[in-house]
């Protein structure tokens, strides 16, 4: 499901993303990502209740020059269909340190490198309700 697309954002080393939002009652997955581009996305967040063959599990990836690359699996999963969510977002020059309602982290390199990304976008059964980048 085609969602919402920021674009010509400037999320840059040391600053901090926090996403609120709903899921939907029967949601299967959404996705939040960033990337330098509307193609390429450095941090790919996946969590799915119940979609490509997984449950409960949160997958973090990359997709760079039209290749997915190797998949993350971290963290608890807090998310519950119909309730609230909350990521925050620490990007440090190395990586995301994302943090979940729950108070559990993902670690997850800053694969492409660079110090600022310009393009968020947010796909699937989840309505984004605040946006912050500070």
């Amino acid at each position: 499901m085609a969602g919402m697309i920021i674009k010509n954002l400037s999320f840059k080393v040391g600053q901090t993303l926090t996403v609120v939002g709903v899921a939907k009652p029967d949601a299967t997955n959404f996705d939040l990502n960033i990337g330098p581009n509307e193609e390429d996305i450095t941090l790919h967040i996946n969590p799915r209740f119940n979609a490509h063959g997984d449950e409960n599990v949160i997958v973090c990836n990359s997709f760079e020059g039209g290749n997915w690359c190797e998949e993350v699996r971290q963290g608890g999963f807090p998310f519950q269909q119909g309730e609230e969510f909350k990521i925050v977002i620490e990007f440090t020059p190395a990586e995301f340190v994302v943090t979940l309602s729950d108070g559990s982290t993902i670690n997850f390199p800053n694969r492409m490198g660079a110090e600022k990304y310009s393009v968020i976008k947010f796909n699937g059964e989840a309505r984004v309700t605040s946006f912050e980048v500070k």
